[in-house]
């Protein structure tokens, strides 16, 4: 029999990752000098091939007034600021909303000089991964500087990695941008460490505007707890009935958030990536969010108006005590439950978050924890389960791949994208059929990713990675040819920009960020058996276009973008060819690409290309004729 799944999947891997080295530690280190010596700003640190980039708590723009804590999309206020993440939002869910007042804070710092130095500065010097803390409202800064490097930094530099590891830190964003986290599979990045009764965590579950006054004196003395602790007065600013009537305010909605955490979407703040919630018995990390709601409210329950304000500040303390946890599990011998590793997992893990079994609230605590072990283990099935549906659809694949074989060897010369463009035999639509099975597959795929049902690293299992690239060579140039076969591209336009499945792209991102062996830098000493730009028949569709438009076309600027697309795609073409990149049905008489180079040689044939005051002599190529003059060509027909 196989071992039992963990309990809690990725976030307890990341946790346990987490306690058995110096991240955590140095982590926080950097964040107390932050908050001490920079105030307002960050700190850079290099150890060996990790960097660190720490922000201050202390911070000088005031996030609890209520025109900075609402949500703001951040498609619209970022203007592309985070690369593609923002397109990952639903038409069926609101935009991705952050925190306005921290989205304006760390556009701040990303818009000074000294803040892009020191990114660069940590890459120059040879950083491999790049971890981004803060405390308080320093974490919120860093979680999202860890999401623009996710988002630009990492999409170009797949070799770097980004870890983002927060203390205290408020919530940021909305449902649709907790969604979009994991989406991208960027969960297992984020690590928020929450102290058992710190109410900054929890405080945008409660609206800002019956608490305002409060808030801000709370921030004032927790600030200058930071920068110095003989500093921190709150007693002669702040009465026990205000401290009192701010803890059962913040309980009281996140009680409400709690029973209706499953429903709830919409304009308020939802935790994302894993939490990592301490107490003074140990740690439990969770990364499903309707569980990490409940937590938030059940720990918070057992502390006291006095707790979630001293809570905030003692970090240190918890800090240390997370590795010895992990390191020393604490008897269970006083805990009542059957023989089941499942019990004992989930028991242990509610000693760790400081609830007992003579709780009250134990039952409650008890089920959310089972429900997240649950999803945990359930991912792992699903795993086991898409490998064997992995393995019903191959001879789906292989029936394509003969039938690719089999049209590069037909004597009408068409090649594997023309013969299933123009079928109308039996066995073309078979292979359709197949098309449309595998996609139902892969879609299948995709939906169960996104929906966080297959475990964190599915994207990275080598088996998935390279069976949905070989489907995307194989297969997308059929649904190029179909797409241009129903004339898809009158109505809608050219299928890269407006006609390409989400799947395909989401493929092409697993290729590129596997990790690559020497072998596949090598030369190709021979063609490869499917053209490696699987969109390669979407661009000669495009340039045949092209070239149409340009025999009739009497518009000199038209002329001049339709000229430039086709001698690009010429060249890319050459490229691929002199690479071996293409597969040998690309060169079939018949292929579309045949017929691309007969209509482009025949229209060079008939053009004359004579830059203003530029005459042409006769020794002059069709490449030497093409000389743009002020960013327009003019084209005569003999």
């Amino acid at each position: 029999m196989e071992p039992e799944t963990s309990q809690f999947e990725s976030s307890e891997m990341l946790a346990t990752y987490l306690a058995s080295t110096p991240l955590l530690e140095d982590s926080w280190r950097l964040c107390s000098r932050a908050n001490a010596d920079a105030p307002q700003s960050f700190l850079v640190h290099c150890a060996g091939k990790v960097g660190y980039l720490a922000f201050s708590g202390v911070q000088g723009v005031d996030c609890t007034e209520e025109s900075c804590r609402k949500l703001v999309e951040v498609e619209v206020y970022a203007k592309g600021l985070f690369g593609g993440f923002c397109a990952r939002g639903d038409a069926d869910r609101e935009p991705i909303m952050v925190h306005g007042g921290l989205l304006q804070l760390f556009i701040m710092f990303l818009n000074t000089q000294n803040f892009l130095s020191k990114i660069d500065e940590l890459l120059l010097k040879g950083c491999k991964s790049i971890v981004c803390t803060g405390h308080s409202l320093g974490g919120a800064l860093a979680s999202l500087s860890a999401l623009w490097l996710l988002s630009t930094v990492q999409t170009n530099s797949p070799s770097i990695q980004v870890l983002c590891i927060t203390f205290g830190s408020p919530m940021l964003g909305n449902e649709s941008f907790s969604q979009a986290i994991l989406q991208e599979r960027w969960c297992g990045n984020f690590c928020h460490v929450v102290g058992q009764h710190d109410i900054v965590p929890r405080m945008l579950f409660a609206p800002a505007t019956p608490i305002m006054k409060e808030l801000v004196i709370l921030f004032h003395f927790w600030q200058l707890s930071m920068a110095s602790p003989c500093l921190g007065q709150l007693a002669s600013q702040l009465s026990y009935e205000d401290v009192v009537e701010v803890f059962r305010l913040v309980l009281t909605c996140a009680e409400k958030r709690c029973g209706e955490a499953k429903d709830q979407e919409g304009s308020v703040f939802w935790p994302f990536g894993g939490y990592l919630f301490c107490t003074d018995n140990g740690a439990v990390c969770l990364d499903n969010r309707v569980a990490i709601v409940k937590l938030l409210y059940l720990t918070m329950s057992k502390g006291s108006a006095v707790s979630y304000i001293e809570d905030h500040l003692k970090y240190e303390s918890y800090v240390g005590r997370i590795c010895l946890h992990y390191l020393r599990r604490r008897s269970l011998t006083d805990v009542s439950f059957s023989e089941s590793s499942s019990e004992a997992g989930i028991a242990f893990a509610l000693r760790s978050s400081g609830i007992e079994f003579q709780e009250a609230i134990y039952g409650t605590a008890k089920n959310c924890l089972a429900m997240a072990r649950h999803i945990g283990c359930r991912r792992n099935i699903n795993n086991a389960k898409m490998a064997v549906l992995l393995a019903k659809v191959n001879p789906l694949r292989a029936q394509i791949e003969w039938y690719k074989n089999f049209c590069d060897q037909s004597d009408d010369q068409m090649g594997y994208y023309d013969a299933f463009k123009n079928r109308n035999t039996r066995r073309g639509s078979k292979v359709n059929m197949n098309r449309l099975k595998l996609e139902i597959f892969w879609e299948d795929v995709i939906n169960q990713l996104e929906t966080n049902q297959l475990t964190h690293d599915f994207h990275k299992l080598l088996k998935y990675v390279n069976a949905a690239h070989t489907y995307t060579l194989l297969v997308e140039p059929l649904d190029i040819a179909e797409y241009y076969r129903t004339c898809m591209h009158k109505s809608k336009g050219h299928y890269i920009e407006h006609g390409r499945k989400k799947r395909f792209k989401i493929f092409d991102k697993w290729w590129r960020d596997r990790k690559v062996g020497d072998e596949e830098s090598n030369p190709r000493s021979r063609f490869a058996k499917l053209t490696q730009d699987s969109c390669f028949w979407a661009r000669v569709e495009e340039a045949r276009e092209c070239v149409l438009h340009l025999t009739g076309e009497r518009d000199s600027g038209r002329q001049s973008v339709s000229l430039d697309k086709i001698v690009k795609f010429e060249q890319y073409a050459q490229d691929m060819i002199a690479r071996k990149e293409v597969s040998v049905d690309v060169f079939a008489k018949n292929s579309s690409y045949s017929m691309f180079k007969e209509e482009w040689e025949e229209l060079k044939s008939q053009l004359q290309l004579l830059p203003p005051r530029f005459p042409v002599s006769q020794e002059s190529t069709v490449q030497d004729m093409c000389i743009e003059t002020e960013n327009t060509y003019i084209v005569r027909f003999s």
